[in-house]
């Protein structure tokens, strides 16, 4: 009976947590606490009354939080509208760039043709083309379809993402041939095979699509500024920079600050909608 009850007392002890496990805990939470901060002295920024704000004294919480910088720049400049370009345009650009990431992923990687690695190279050469090179064409041929300060200025541009080509091509790699080919011999063509077959699949894709096409349009800042000029018609990183100068506020930071807070808002909604996909598909494509 004692060799038992020792046996209970051994099998019943806690395991014990090895240092290492503690030491990568306490990195982690550093590590997080790091990258939460900017964010929270962003709120922090906006809830501080107007010219306390850019004092050298360090707070991590204002003596007396206010509203004032929210209800003062959302009075006095069109940020409703600004956010509204932005989600039109962020919503139909991320829109059409996941139809033909998906489209042009599934012809790469599935669809046997003359040319396929050629043409796939071209497509990965253009990723090392900066925008600084492309930016004067593009606005000439903008301008020659008179779509200047026209949200389809930034919208037609920017749908044709490489960079969601490339993911949407190495995800579909993974899906078995054999699938797609017997969804030929039972006579189905390219595109029943593919909404057949192939697009059911590809819903962690499809999430990772999204999330990094609403957060480039959204973040968007360069582009946007060159092809849009009426101060109505900003988006709103663009928007936020004419704030920075503005004789109009006491404090232009807790104005950025309070419209920068409002506006992070989309951009968490869309991860926490589709942050499993996103994960899985990270998983998925190899990316690391």
């Amino acid at each position: 009976m004692s060799t038992i009850a020792r046996t209970n007392q051994v099998t019943s002890r806690p395991a014990r947590v090895p240092p290492r496990r503690w030491l990568l805990v306490a990195v982690l939470a550093l590590l997080a606490i790091l990258m939460v901060f900017p964010l929270y002295w962003m709120v922090v920024s906006a809830l501080t009354p107007g010219g306390q704000s850019q004092s050298s004294e360090f707070y991590l919480w204002p003596k007396a939080p206010t509203m004032g910088n929210f209800t003062e720049v959302f009075t006095t400049q069109p940020v409703w509208r600004w956010i509204w370009k932005s989600l039109f345009i962020s919503v139909i650009t991320t829109a059409i760039s996941v139809v033909v990431s998906l489209g042009a992923g599934y012809a790469l990687a599935k669809y046997r043709f003359v040319g396929r690695g050629l043409v796939y190279a071209a497509f990965m050469v253009t990723i090392m083309i900066p925008i600084q090179v492309t930016i004067v064409p593009s606005f000439l041929v903008v301008a020659q379809i008179g779509l200047v300060d026209s949200p389809w200025a930034v919208i037609l541009p920017t749908a044709f993402d490489v960079v969601g080509i490339f993911i949407a091509r190495q995800f579909m790699l993974g899906v078995p041939d054999a699938l797609v080919e017997a969804a030929r011999v039972d006579g189905a063509g390219e595109f029943r095979a593919f909404f057949s077959v192939v697009l059911p699949t590809c819903g962690p894709l499809v999430g990772v699509l999204v999330i990094l096409a609403f957060m480039a349009r959204w973040n968007d800042f360069l582009w946007p500024m060159v092809v849009l000029q009426g101060a109505e018609n900003l988006t709103v990183p663009v928007g936020l920079s004419t704030l920075t100068n503005n004789p109009a506020f006491a404090s232009p930071w807790g104005a950025v600050m309070a419209v920068a807070t409002v506006t992070v808002l989309p951009i968490l909604v869309v991860f926490l909608v589709f942050q499993k996909q996103f994960v899985q598909g990270i998983s998925s494509t190899g990316i690391k």
